[in-house]
Protein backbone atom coordinates (compact mmCIF):
# COMPACT_ATOMS: atom_id res chain seq x y z
CA UNK A 1 0.00 0.00 0.00
CA UNK A 2 0.94 3.80 -0.46
CA UNK A 3 0.80 5.91 2.83
CA UNK A 4 1.33 9.38 2.71
CA UNK A 5 2.72 9.68 -0.37
CA UNK A 6 3.72 13.35 -0.85
CA UNK A 7 2.97 16.28 1.82
CA UNK A 8 0.85 18.43 -0.83
CA UNK A 9 -1.70 15.79 -0.79
CA UNK A 10 -4.80 16.99 0.90
CA UNK A 11 -6.15 15.22 3.60
CA UNK A 12 -9.35 12.57 3.34
CA UNK A 13 -12.45 14.77 3.02
CA UNK A 14 -14.22 13.91 6.53
CA UNK A 15 -18.15 14.13 5.00
CA UNK A 16 -17.51 11.63 1.69
CA UNK A 17 -19.85 9.05 3.02
CA UNK A 18 -22.17 11.71 3.80
CA UNK A 19 -21.97 12.98 0.26
CA UNK A 20 -24.83 11.67 -2.00
CA UNK A 21 -22.24 10.59 -4.63
CA UNK A 22 -20.63 8.47 -2.63
CA UNK A 23 -23.92 6.10 -3.17
CA UNK A 24 -23.17 5.84 -6.56
CA UNK A 25 -19.60 5.03 -6.91
CA UNK A 26 -20.83 2.30 -4.01
CA UNK A 27 -23.48 1.12 -6.82
CA UNK A 28 -20.70 1.54 -10.18
CA UNK A 29 -22.90 3.66 -11.53
CA UNK A 30 -22.21 3.88 -15.00
CA UNK A 31 -24.08 7.47 -15.39
CA UNK A 32 -22.16 9.16 -13.13
CA UNK A 33 -18.78 8.51 -15.88
CA UNK A 34 -17.73 12.26 -16.25
CA UNK A 35 -19.70 13.60 -13.80
CA UNK A 36 -17.00 13.66 -10.52
CA UNK A 37 -14.20 11.63 -10.06
CA UNK A 38 -12.73 10.06 -6.97
CA UNK A 39 -9.25 9.27 -5.51
CA UNK A 40 -8.10 6.57 -3.08
CA UNK A 41 -5.57 8.06 -0.42
CA UNK A 42 -4.41 4.59 0.73
CA UNK A 43 -3.17 3.09 -2.80
CA UNK A 44 -2.92 6.74 -4.65
CA UNK A 45 -5.01 6.31 -7.42
CA UNK A 46 -7.53 7.80 -8.73
CA UNK A 47 -10.84 7.03 -10.83
CA UNK A 48 -14.28 7.04 -12.49
CA UNK A 49 -17.29 6.29 -10.39
CA UNK A 50 -18.03 2.63 -11.81
CA UNK A 51 -14.65 1.45 -11.43
CA UNK A 52 -14.65 -2.14 -10.83
CA UNK A 53 -12.17 -2.31 -8.44
CA UNK A 54 -12.73 -3.11 -4.49
CA UNK A 55 -14.54 0.11 -2.96
CA UNK A 56 -12.31 1.61 -0.37
CA UNK A 57 -13.43 3.19 2.76
CA UNK A 58 -15.15 6.40 2.83
CA UNK A 59 -12.78 7.88 4.88
CA UNK A 60 -9.74 7.01 2.67
CA UNK A 61 -11.46 8.65 -0.35
CA UNK A 62 -11.65 12.00 -2.08
CA UNK A 63 -14.62 13.17 -4.33
CA UNK A 64 -13.65 15.35 -7.38
CA UNK A 65 -15.65 17.79 -9.62
CA UNK A 66 -13.29 17.44 -12.51
CA UNK A 67 -10.94 15.51 -13.58
CA UNK A 68 -8.31 18.07 -13.56
CA UNK A 69 -9.26 18.28 -10.08
CA UNK A 70 -8.26 14.20 -9.68
CA UNK A 71 -4.95 14.85 -11.45
CA UNK A 72 -4.06 17.27 -9.24
CA UNK A 73 -3.61 14.72 -6.01
CA UNK A 74 -0.86 13.61 -7.83
CA UNK A 75 -2.02 10.06 -7.55
CA UNK A 76 -1.59 7.85 -11.04
CA UNK A 77 -4.47 6.84 -13.11
CA UNK A 78 -6.76 3.45 -12.15
CA UNK A 79 -5.71 1.08 -14.91
CA UNK A 80 -9.31 -0.89 -14.74
CA UNK A 81 -11.37 1.84 -15.35
CA UNK A 82 -9.15 4.69 -17.08
CA UNK A 83 -10.67 7.58 -15.93
CA UNK A 84 -8.35 10.16 -17.89
CA UNK A 85 -10.23 8.63 -21.18
CA UNK A 86 -12.79 11.55 -20.69
CA UNK A 87 -10.24 14.27 -20.75
CA UNK A 88 -9.50 12.90 -25.01
CA UNK A 89 -13.26 12.87 -25.33
CA UNK A 90 -12.99 14.51 -29.13
CA UNK A 91 -9.97 13.16 -29.96
CA UNK A 92 -11.65 9.43 -29.32
CA UNK A 93 -14.92 10.57 -30.98
CA UNK A 94 -13.05 11.33 -34.12
CA UNK A 95 -11.11 7.95 -33.88
CA UNK A 96 -13.89 5.81 -33.41
CA UNK A 97 -15.95 7.57 -36.08
CA UNK A 98 -13.10 6.30 -38.45
CA UNK A 99 -13.68 2.77 -37.30
CA UNK A 100 -17.86 3.04 -37.75
CA UNK A 101 -17.29 4.12 -41.48
CA UNK A 102 -15.10 0.99 -42.15
CA UNK A 103 -17.65 -1.09 -40.80
CA UNK A 104 -20.09 0.73 -42.59
CA UNK A 105 -18.77 0.33 -46.03
CA UNK A 106 -17.68 -3.15 -45.55
CA UNK A 107 -19.14 -6.12 -47.10
CA UNK A 108 -18.31 -8.36 -44.39
CA UNK A 109 -17.54 -7.68 -40.52
CA UNK A 110 -13.82 -6.56 -40.31
CA UNK A 111 -12.42 -7.80 -37.63
CA UNK A 112 -11.53 -6.71 -34.28
CA UNK A 113 -7.51 -6.41 -35.07
CA UNK A 114 -8.07 -4.83 -38.57
CA UNK A 115 -10.16 -1.94 -36.73
CA UNK A 116 -7.77 -1.54 -34.08
CA UNK A 117 -4.39 -1.36 -36.76
CA UNK A 118 -6.56 1.01 -38.88
CA UNK A 119 -6.78 3.65 -35.91
CA UNK A 120 -3.25 2.35 -34.67
CA UNK A 121 -3.67 1.07 -31.26
CA UNK A 122 -4.18 -2.35 -29.42
CA UNK A 123 -7.14 -4.63 -30.07
CA UNK A 124 -7.70 -4.71 -26.25
CA UNK A 125 -7.86 -0.66 -25.86
CA UNK A 126 -9.62 -0.37 -29.25
CA UNK A 127 -12.36 -2.90 -27.91
CA UNK A 128 -13.01 -1.06 -24.63
CA UNK A 129 -12.66 2.95 -26.16
CA UNK A 130 -14.93 1.96 -28.89
CA UNK A 131 -17.71 0.60 -26.42
CA UNK A 132 -17.11 3.97 -23.99
CA UNK A 133 -18.11 6.18 -26.88
CA UNK A 134 -20.93 4.07 -28.64
CA UNK A 135 -22.00 1.91 -25.98
CA UNK A 136 -21.88 -0.87 -28.28
CA UNK A 137 -18.95 -3.34 -28.90
CA UNK A 138 -17.27 -3.23 -32.44
CA UNK A 139 -19.41 -6.84 -32.94
CA UNK A 140 -22.48 -5.50 -31.79
CA UNK A 141 -21.87 -2.05 -33.55
CA UNK A 142 -21.19 -4.18 -37.35
CA UNK A 143 -24.58 -6.60 -36.53
CA UNK A 144 -26.79 -3.56 -36.22
CA UNK A 145 -25.28 -2.21 -39.49
CA UNK A 146 -26.16 -5.09 -41.06
CA UNK A 147 -29.56 -5.01 -39.56
CA UNK A 148 -30.40 -1.52 -40.43
CA UNK A 149 -29.02 -2.51 -44.09
CA UNK A 150 -31.66 -6.03 -44.60
CA UNK A 151 -34.03 -3.35 -43.42
CA UNK A 152 -33.45 -0.99 -45.73
CA UNK A 153 -33.28 -3.31 -48.70
CA UNK A 154 -36.43 -4.59 -47.90
CA UNK A 155 -38.36 -1.87 -47.70
CA UNK A 156 -36.84 -1.15 -51.07
CA UNK A 157 -38.79 -3.92 -52.40
CA UNK A 158 -35.58 -6.41 -52.86
CA UNK A 159 -36.13 -9.45 -52.22
CA UNK A 160 -35.07 -11.46 -49.17
CA UNK A 161 -32.22 -13.49 -50.81
CA UNK A 162 -30.78 -10.36 -52.55
CA UNK A 163 -31.19 -8.45 -49.13
CA UNK A 164 -29.51 -11.20 -46.97
CA UNK A 165 -26.04 -11.36 -49.28
CA UNK A 166 -26.18 -7.28 -50.21
CA UNK A 167 -26.52 -6.55 -46.34
CA UNK A 168 -23.21 -9.29 -45.88
CA UNK A 169 -25.01 -12.60 -44.19
CA UNK A 170 -22.88 -15.27 -46.00
CA UNK A 171 -25.35 -17.80 -45.63
CA UNK A 172 -29.36 -18.66 -45.53
CA UNK A 173 -29.15 -20.58 -42.28
CA UNK A 174 -27.24 -17.74 -40.43
CA UNK A 175 -29.23 -15.00 -41.35
CA UNK A 176 -32.57 -16.97 -40.78
CA UNK A 177 -31.63 -17.53 -37.37
CA UNK A 178 -31.55 -13.90 -36.74
CA UNK A 179 -34.01 -12.66 -38.74
CA UNK A 180 -36.68 -12.52 -35.87
CA UNK A 181 -34.28 -10.91 -33.69
CA UNK A 182 -33.50 -8.23 -36.74
CA UNK A 183 -37.28 -7.57 -37.62
CA UNK A 184 -39.38 -8.37 -35.13
CA UNK A 185 -41.13 -10.95 -37.73
CA UNK A 186 -40.44 -12.88 -41.29
CA UNK A 187 -38.14 -11.50 -43.55
CA UNK A 188 -41.12 -11.73 -45.86
CA UNK A 189 -44.03 -9.74 -43.96
CA UNK A 190 -41.46 -7.42 -43.19
CA UNK A 191 -40.85 -7.01 -46.71
CA UNK A 192 -45.00 -6.57 -46.92
CA UNK A 193 -44.58 -3.78 -44.87
CA UNK A 194 -45.27 -5.98 -41.38
CA UNK A 195 -48.62 -7.67 -42.68
CA UNK A 196 -50.12 -9.94 -40.20
CA UNK A 197 -47.35 -8.97 -37.51
CA UNK A 198 -49.63 -9.56 -34.14
CA UNK A 199 -49.46 -6.10 -31.67
CA UNK A 200 -51.40 -7.33 -28.72
CA UNK A 201 -52.24 -4.03 -26.78
CA UNK A 202 -54.55 -2.42 -23.41
CA UNK A 203 -55.83 1.01 -22.46
CA UNK A 204 -55.13 1.64 -18.77
CA UNK A 205 -55.83 4.84 -16.31
CA UNK A 206 -53.57 6.28 -14.33
CA UNK A 207 -52.85 9.60 -12.54
CA UNK A 208 -51.11 11.09 -15.52
CA UNK A 209 -54.40 10.29 -18.04
CA UNK A 210 -54.97 7.33 -20.06
CA UNK A 211 -52.39 4.72 -21.03
CA UNK A 212 -51.93 2.39 -24.04
CA UNK A 213 -49.56 -0.29 -23.67
CA UNK A 214 -48.49 -2.50 -27.36
CA UNK A 215 -46.04 -5.36 -27.08
CA UNK A 216 -45.01 -7.93 -30.20
CA UNK A 217 -43.79 -11.18 -29.15
CA UNK A 218 -40.49 -9.65 -28.55
CA UNK A 219 -41.43 -6.96 -26.20
CA UNK A 220 -42.79 -3.46 -25.02
CA UNK A 221 -43.37 -1.62 -28.55
CA UNK A 222 -45.50 1.37 -27.17
CA UNK A 223 -46.45 2.86 -24.36
CA UNK A 224 -48.41 6.25 -24.95
CA UNK A 225 -49.78 8.76 -22.47
CA UNK A 226 -52.66 11.31 -23.27
CA UNK A 227 -55.78 12.59 -22.45
CA UNK A 228 -58.08 11.00 -25.15
CA UNK A 229 -57.96 7.02 -25.54
CA UNK A 230 -59.26 7.03 -29.09
CA UNK A 231 -56.21 9.13 -30.00
CA UNK A 232 -54.01 6.91 -27.94
CA UNK A 233 -55.27 3.79 -30.40
CA UNK A 234 -55.05 5.87 -33.79
CA UNK A 235 -51.41 6.59 -32.93
CA UNK A 236 -50.71 2.93 -32.66
CA UNK A 237 -52.75 2.23 -35.66
CA UNK A 238 -50.57 4.74 -37.76
CA UNK A 239 -47.73 3.38 -36.62
CA UNK A 240 -48.67 -0.40 -36.99
CA UNK A 241 -50.75 0.18 -40.39
CA UNK A 242 -50.48 -3.25 -42.20
CA UNK A 243 -50.46 -5.23 -38.28
CA UNK A 244 -52.81 -7.14 -36.65
CA UNK A 245 -54.00 -5.01 -33.59
CA UNK A 246 -55.26 -7.34 -30.85
CA UNK A 247 -57.38 -6.28 -27.62
CA UNK A 248 -59.41 -7.34 -24.66
CA UNK A 249 -56.71 -9.93 -24.09
CA UNK A 250 -57.11 -10.56 -19.98
CA UNK A 251 -53.15 -12.05 -19.94
CA UNK A 252 -52.27 -8.67 -22.20
CA UNK A 253 -54.05 -6.57 -19.20
CA UNK A 254 -52.68 -7.88 -16.53
CA UNK A 255 -49.27 -6.75 -18.03
CA UNK A 256 -50.62 -3.48 -18.42
CA UNK A 257 -51.50 -3.15 -14.71
CA UNK A 258 -47.75 -3.45 -14.52
CA UNK A 259 -46.65 -0.31 -16.06
CA UNK A 260 -49.47 1.29 -14.51
CA UNK A 261 -47.97 0.31 -11.28
CA UNK A 262 -44.74 1.87 -12.79
CA UNK A 263 -45.80 5.30 -13.42
CA UNK A 264 -47.34 5.57 -9.94
CA UNK A 265 -44.03 4.20 -8.39
CA UNK A 266 -40.98 4.46 -11.01
CA UNK A 267 -38.44 3.37 -8.15
CA UNK A 268 -39.67 -0.09 -8.39
CA UNK A 269 -37.71 -0.09 -11.39
CA UNK A 270 -39.48 -1.22 -15.07
CA UNK A 271 -38.44 -4.75 -15.85
CA UNK A 272 -40.60 -5.88 -19.44
CA UNK A 273 -38.88 -6.53 -22.41
CA UNK A 274 -38.40 -4.33 -24.70
CA UNK A 275 -38.77 -4.45 -28.85
CA UNK A 276 -36.66 -1.51 -29.38
CA UNK A 277 -37.43 -0.37 -33.32
CA UNK A 278 -35.49 2.54 -34.30
CA UNK A 279 -31.88 3.71 -36.31
CA UNK A 280 -28.64 2.48 -34.49
CA UNK A 281 -28.13 6.26 -33.56
CA UNK A 282 -32.05 6.46 -31.68
CA UNK A 283 -31.31 3.06 -29.92
CA UNK A 284 -27.37 4.07 -28.55
CA UNK A 285 -29.15 6.99 -27.80
CA UNK A 286 -32.35 5.32 -26.09
CA UNK A 287 -30.06 3.07 -24.64
CA UNK A 288 -28.03 5.54 -22.70
CA UNK A 289 -31.53 7.56 -21.53
CA UNK A 290 -32.03 4.05 -19.83
CA UNK A 291 -29.21 4.18 -17.42
CA UNK A 292 -30.49 7.98 -15.92
CA UNK A 293 -31.65 6.36 -13.01
CA UNK A 294 -35.23 7.63 -11.47
CA UNK A 295 -34.90 11.13 -9.71
CA UNK A 296 -31.99 12.56 -11.76
CA UNK A 297 -31.66 14.67 -15.05
CA UNK A 298 -29.69 14.90 -17.46
CA UNK A 299 -29.12 17.52 -20.12
CA UNK A 300 -29.26 17.37 -24.16
CA UNK A 301 -25.47 18.51 -24.15
CA UNK A 302 -24.62 16.19 -21.18
CA UNK A 303 -26.32 13.52 -23.01
CA UNK A 304 -24.78 14.00 -26.31
CA UNK A 305 -21.21 14.27 -24.16
CA UNK A 306 -21.39 10.61 -22.46
CA UNK A 307 -22.50 9.26 -26.32
CA UNK A 308 -18.77 10.77 -27.47
CA UNK A 309 -20.97 13.08 -29.58
CA UNK A 310 -20.48 16.73 -27.91
CA UNK A 311 -21.35 18.29 -31.58
CA UNK A 312 -24.39 16.23 -32.16
CA UNK A 313 -26.87 17.84 -29.49
CA UNK A 314 -29.74 18.59 -32.12
CA UNK A 315 -29.22 15.03 -33.04
CA UNK A 316 -29.50 13.31 -29.97
CA UNK A 317 -32.44 15.43 -29.42
CA UNK A 318 -34.04 14.48 -32.04
CA UNK A 319 -33.64 11.17 -30.90
CA UNK A 320 -35.25 11.72 -27.85
CA UNK A 321 -38.73 13.01 -29.15
CA UNK A 322 -38.74 9.84 -31.73
CA UNK A 323 -39.08 7.62 -28.47
CA UNK A 324 -42.26 5.79 -28.33
CA UNK A 325 -41.70 4.08 -25.35
CA UNK A 326 -42.62 6.36 -22.48
CA UNK A 327 -41.34 5.51 -19.30
CA UNK A 328 -39.18 2.33 -19.79
CA UNK A 329 -36.76 4.42 -21.90
CA UNK A 330 -37.06 7.64 -19.61
CA UNK A 331 -36.45 10.59 -22.49
CA UNK A 332 -38.46 12.56 -19.26
CA UNK A 333 -35.19 12.93 -17.50
CA UNK A 334 -33.26 15.16 -20.48
CA UNK A 335 -33.54 18.87 -19.83
CA UNK A 336 -32.14 22.01 -21.46
CA UNK A 337 -28.73 23.23 -20.04
CA UNK A 338 -31.02 25.85 -17.96
CA UNK A 339 -32.62 23.17 -16.36
CA UNK A 340 -36.08 24.32 -17.85
CA UNK A 341 -37.95 21.46 -19.84
CA UNK A 342 -37.65 21.11 -22.89
CA UNK A 343 -40.81 19.57 -24.91
CA UNK A 344 -41.93 16.38 -24.17
CA UNK A 345 -44.14 13.89 -26.75
CA UNK A 346 -47.04 13.41 -23.99
CA UNK A 347 -47.20 16.90 -22.50
CA UNK A 348 -45.02 19.29 -20.42
CA UNK A 349 -47.00 19.08 -17.61
CA UNK A 350 -46.44 15.28 -17.78
CA UNK A 351 -43.31 15.25 -17.85
CA UNK A 352 -42.71 18.01 -14.96
CA UNK A 353 -45.27 15.67 -12.43
CA UNK A 354 -43.01 12.29 -13.78
CA UNK A 355 -39.52 14.57 -12.62
CA UNK A 356 -41.63 15.74 -9.37
CA UNK A 357 -42.82 12.45 -8.56
CA UNK A 358 -39.05 10.60 -9.42
CA UNK A 359 -37.31 12.70 -7.42
CA UNK A 360 -39.87 13.25 -3.89
CA UNK A 361 -39.94 8.76 -4.18
CA UNK A 362 -36.07 8.99 -4.47
CA UNK A 363 -35.65 10.93 -1.51
CA UNK A 364 -37.98 9.02 0.09
CA UNK A 365 -36.11 6.04 -0.48
CA UNK A 366 -32.70 7.44 0.17
CA UNK A 367 -34.34 8.70 4.04
CA UNK A 368 -35.77 5.36 4.58
CA UNK A 369 -32.03 3.81 3.62
CA UNK A 370 -29.99 6.72 5.53
CA UNK A 371 -32.04 7.89 8.03
CA UNK A 372 -28.83 9.83 9.38
CA UNK A 373 -28.81 11.64 6.36
CA UNK A 374 -32.19 13.04 6.28
CA UNK A 375 -31.74 14.70 9.24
Amino acid sequence: MVKNLSPSKQPSQPNVADDPRWMRVIARDKTADGQFWYSVTTTGVYCRPSCPSRKPSPKNAQLHNTLQRAQMTGYRACKRCNPDLFEHTDQSAALITKACRLIEKSNTEPSLDELAAAISCSASHFHRLFKSVTGLTPKQYAAAQRAEKVRRNLSEGKNVTEAMYDAGFNSSGRFYEKSAEILGMTPTQYRKGGANEQIYFALGATTLGSILVASSKRGVVSILLGDDPEQLLRELQDRFPQAHLIGADKEYEALVAQVVGYVEAPTLGFNLPLDIRGTVFQQRVWRALQQIPAGEKLSYTELAHRLGMPKAVRAVASACAANRIALAIPCHRVVRNNGLLAGYAWGIERKRKLLERESRQTQEVLNAVCPAQSQ
